[in-house]
């Protein structure tokens, strides 16, 4: 199958399931039918695209299957520049400077301590059943991961461009190496949220073990934004500055600094449309609350992260000839 006969079976497909997910989709998931028709229709749209996107994806590593193992193979083949590059984007992080890896840790500390003092003393949002303090830093530490990688890795082709006119590479490890860069950071940065949570006496779930989970989540749905965005800054340099103003968007619409309970009923369902409102509470629940996500906020998030993926990998290998034109 070619191209068209894949992009026919995600056109039908989506059509497909946004109406059967308009009839069937849980009230926790869209909301309340009644009244609530648009709503329910862009959500059911939106789980539909992201549901055919990934089985599209199967379908072309099924149907495709010495293609996909010869891009396996090329990347087991680099693992080595692969770790020397998460290396060196460490090493000169904190070149020069005099706390070093400290700053990981301080940074967060320094950076929720002000934002409690702003939203929990003047503006007043009190968080039910935990600390602000811990409230605060556990959606900081989730949304500034993905905030951070994406960033990193939008610029990684182009900060390479000399490499890559002097060598072959392939062009998606750098956007790779770049999350996962940010993810060594992530856990220098879990370190300060648990010292936090100690000092705060925050109740100790044993939930909060599986946190992997999310993180894993949020690690593969990173790669597939930062490889989507990495080849548009290619052709396009003004995502760049595009893309700063849309994650200043998408740092107010998602429940960091303010408690979900303020919202009503439509715009609680409206956000869910926000796919870090998904992962930020998925790391919440478990850390915070003791309790497990259920079977269709898992389906959201594993939704997500592998549509991201399958997407930034299609853009990525589809354009990366053209690059070397652009750069």
């Amino acid at each position: 199958m070619g191209k068209k006969q894949f992009a026919g079976i995600a056109v039908t497909l989506s059509a497909t399931l946004t109406a059967l997910f308009f009839f069937y989709l849980p009230i926790e998931v869209g909301g309340q039918r009644a009244g609530n028709v648009p709503l329910l229709l862009i959500n059911a749209g939106l789980l539909a695209v992201t549901a055919s996107i990934m089985v599209v994806s199967v379908l072309i590593i099924l149907t495709k299957k010495e293609y996909v193992k010869s891009h396996i193979a090329t990347l087991v083949h680099f693992r080595h520049l692969m770790i020397l590059m998460v290396k060196r984007d460490f090493v000169t992080r904190y070149r020069r400077s005099i706390l070093g890896v400290v700053w990981s840790l301080l940074n967060p500390i320094l950076t929720m301590l002000v934002l409690t003092m702003v939203f929990s003393q003047i503006f007043r949002f009190e968080i039910p059943g935990v600390s602000f303090a811990v409230y605060l830093l556990s959606g900081q530490l989730i949304f500034g991961f993905f905030s951070e990688s994406t960033n990193n890795a939008m610029g990684s082709v182009l900060a390479a461009s000399g490499t890559i006119k002097k060598v072959y590479v392939p062009k998606y490890i750098f956007p790779t190496t770049k999350v996962f860069s940010s993810m060594l950071n992530l856990g220098f940065s879990f370190l300060a949220f648990l010292v936090v949570f100690i000092v705060t006496g925050t109740t100790f779930h044993t939930t909060i073990f599986l946190i992997p989970i999310p993180i894993l989540y949020l690690l593969v749905f990173s790669i597939g934004v930062g490889m989507t965005l990495s080849a548009v800054a290619v052709f396009f340099r003004d995502i760049t500055y595009i893309y700063g103003v849309f994650l200043t968007l998408l740092n107010f619409l998602t429940p960091i600094f303010w408690p979900v309970s303020i919202l009503t009923p439509r715009v609680y369902h409206l956000i869910h449309l926000n796919t870090m409102f998904h992962y930020v509470e998925y790391f919440r629940a478990l850390a915070l609350y003791g309790t497990i996500p259920g079977l269709w906020h898992n389906i959201i998030c594993i939704g997500f992260a592998l549509a991201a993926l399958f997407l930034g990998l299609y853009v990525k290998m589809s354009q990366q000839d053209k690059y070397i034109l652009h750069l």
